[in-house]
């Protein structure tokens, strides 16, 4: 899922090849997973989840020449976590970064709709053309999820296994984010502006396959 992005740009732009998206946002992610299943260790894995995410960054700008702000921001939150768990021996700081992540999205949209402004818009509209009620709702269901799932990270690793809240992590919250995303479908295309129903329609019917 995507927020308001800020890049820093430089005077070239490129035009990304389609394997980059998925492979700077889900790369590291797969990078923890198999480092902590032949190590078993959640220290190590976390060097490892710090090490691709860094290079997740330096591809994606060396292949655009751009670096979108919420991927660098989770960077930054991924180093800072991260870099506590490695310091401190203590694994608390990495399985709390899911929670501030998911929290920062949940302040930021519901924060946005509290001063009239769906900030889901900017990112989506293109995409998406909706009229501003359906913004709204969208806004507001995706503030209330993320808040859902940072309390559902905190119960998870407090009251499991390590290995359980591993996996998780890994597949649980993406899992859960996109069976999310396609019960909005009916929402989006109810409140789909009218030149643009059919559109909305024809990706609707491509999501449930």
């Amino acid at each position: 899922m995507e927020f308001p992005l800020l890049t820093i740009r430089t005077d070239m732009k490129e035009k990304a090849p389609s394997w980059l998206k998925p492979a700077t946002e889900y790369g590291p992610l797969v990078v923890f997973f198999i480092v902590y299943y032949i190590q078993k260790d959640l220290i190590v894995a976390t060097v490892g989840l710090m090490a691709a995410t860094a290079v997740s960054l330096v591809l994606s700008l060396i292949m655009t020449r751009r670096v979108p702000l919420m991927p660098l921001i989770t960077a930054v939150i991924v180093g800072v976590f991260g870099g506590l768990t490695v310091l401190l021996n203590d694994n608390t700081f990495i399985k709390l970064k899911p929670t501030i992540v998911q929290t920062l999205f949940a302040v930021i949209l519901l924060g946005g709709l509290a001063f009239g402004k769906p900030l889901l818009k900017p990112v989506m509209g293109s995409a998406w053309p909706m009229d501003e009620t359906g913004w709204r709702r969208l806004t507001l269901r995706f503030g209330l999820f993320f808040a859902a799932m940072a309390v559902l990270n905190e119960v998870v690793w407090r009251t499991q296994t390590e290995e359980l809240w591993v996996n998780f992590k890994v597949f649980g919250l993406m899992g859960l984010t996109f069976l999310f995303v396609l019960t909005q479908l009916p929402l989006m295309n109810r409140h789909a502006l009218p030149e643009s129903v059919e559109e909305v329609k024809a990706k609707a019917d491509d999501g449930a396959a």
